[in-house]
Formats: C-alpha cells, structure tokens, sequence
C-alpha cells in the first residue's frame, strides 16, 4: 500500500466527520495536478467550435433580434464544456479506481453512500465550472460580454454540473472499464448535447424534431443557461429550472441508494 493512500485511510477512520472532505480534496487534487489535459484542452477544443461555426455562419445566422451568431453560441459552448466535463471527472475516477484496483482502500474508511457523493459531485462540479470558465474567459476576445440575469447564469451552471457529476456517478458504478463507459459517453451524454441547441434554436427545427428536442433534459439546461446572458429563450426559465431540478432529484436518489447498497463496489 502506497505512503499517500494509507495516509488518507488512516485519516478518515480516525476523523469520519471529515472524511468526504479528505476524499473530495482528493478528487480535485487528481485533475487539477493534470490540468492541461483536464481544464486547458476542452477550452481549446470549444474555442474551435467557436471559431469554425463562429466563421461560416455568423453573417447568415440571426436567432434572437440584435444578438450575433457568435454571441448566441458562446453560452451553448460554455454550458456543453461544463456538462461534458463534469460527467466525464466522476465517471472516469470511478472507473479508474476499479480498474487499478485502489478502490478497495476507499472501501475500507467509513464513508457514508453521502460522503462518496458530495466528494464526486463536489469534484466533477468544480472541474465542469473551471472549464466552462475558462471557455467564456477566452471567448471575450469573440463576443462582447452579457449577463441579463447573471443569477440564472449561476443557477443552471450549477444544477447543469450537478445533474452530470451525478450522472458520472451512476455510469462510474455501472461500468467497469473505459469501454463501457466510453458507451455512456459517445452514445448518451455525446448526442443529447449536440442535439441540445448548442449550435441552433430549436425554433429553426421542423415541427417533429423541436417535438423530441423537448423530451431532451439537456435541452433545458443549455436554453435556461443562455436565458441568463440574453434574458430570451426557447422556453420558460421556470420551466427548465423545474425539469432541470427534477432530473437532479431523481438521479441523486437512485445514485445515492446504489451507493447505500454497493452496487458493483464490493465485488
């Protein structure tokens, strides 16, 4: 066993009031020390989609009266950086851990089912947000800066990350190699997001498709995200802050009960 594993197990039996503070100041520590691959490339990989779409279609694409292409995409481009990286921050430690086999040591602390997912959560929140403020960061240089109502800007930022961190949560127990959740990422969270209104507003959709962009929770997420910056959207606010909130809900649940009882974690 590794000095600074027995560390952190030794440390939570002895203070297990504090251990999901040990075991999130973990999870942050393991994609901060690589946050060039973490926090830097998914900037650069959204700051490409802002130029290449930004440059085609900026002089032919209005969607809201006196907002350019470039600035409607850029509150699409930092709510799907969030999404995408914090799903990808809790199901990839997760599975990482099963696969190298140090999850047993995290197993063996007295850590409740919420200790384990505040400290995943927690973690894949502040990496989704880091991201997606670095992507907005970079994008001033594109688009004048906007907030009509920066509190919903907060809002759905947060409940976004959350709602994918504990989704990483629950494909992490699921899977158990990358494959596996690599299926979960490029067949669920991949499509729903594009499929979102990242780069469109639904209204541009014929009837049938703006039916089923409705049945997509991320639609939610990204059209009351991009309500904070413009004060106009494609739905209510309430409406997306309610589906959005119910999702987070029951996700939560069931991840949290598949933690109570282990689910795929003690053999």
């Amino acid at each position: 066993m590794s000095a600074p594993v027995e560390r952190h197990r030794l440390a939570a039996l002895e203070a297990p009031n504090d251990g999901w503070k040990m075991l999130l100041t973990k999870e942050v520590l393991r994609f901060w020390n690589v946050a060039f691959q973490t926090i830097a490339a998914p900037v650069l990989t959204a700051v490409l989609y802002l130029m290449i779409f930004g440059h085609v279609l900026s002089d032919r694409v209005q969607v809201y009266p006196g907002v350019s292409y470039v600035a409607f995409l850029v509150p699409g481009l930092v709510m799907m950086s969030i999404l995408q990286n914090a799903f990808a921050n809790s199901a990839s430690s997760l599975v990482q851990s099963k696969i190298m086999g140090n999850l047993v040591f995290t197993l063996l602390t007295p850590l409740s089912a919420w200790h384990w997912f505040v400290a995943y959560v927690g973690a894949a929140v502040a990496r989704g947000l880091l991201v997606g403020l670095g992507v907005y960061l970079i994008t001033l240089f594109y688009a004048p800066p906007r907030a009509a109502a920066p509190l919903w800007v907060l809002a759905f930022a947060l409940l976004g990350a959350g709602i994918m961190g504990v989704l990483g949560l629950l494909a992490g127990l699921w899977a158990d190699k990358f494959d596996q959740m690599a299926v979960f990422q490029n067949f669920v969270v991949m499509p729903m997001t594009f499929l979102a209104g990242v780069f469109y507003s639904i209204h541009s959709l014929p009837g049938v498709w703006q039916t089923l962009s409705h049945l997509n929770p991320f639609f939610y997420m990204i059209d009351g995200f991009r309500h904070g910056f413009f004060g106009v959207s494609d739905v209510s606010p309430w409406l997306s802050l309610a589906i959005a909130g119910g999702c987070f809900v029951a996700l939560s649940v069931l991840t949290l009960h598949l933690l109570k009882i282990g689910y795929k974690l003690r053999g």
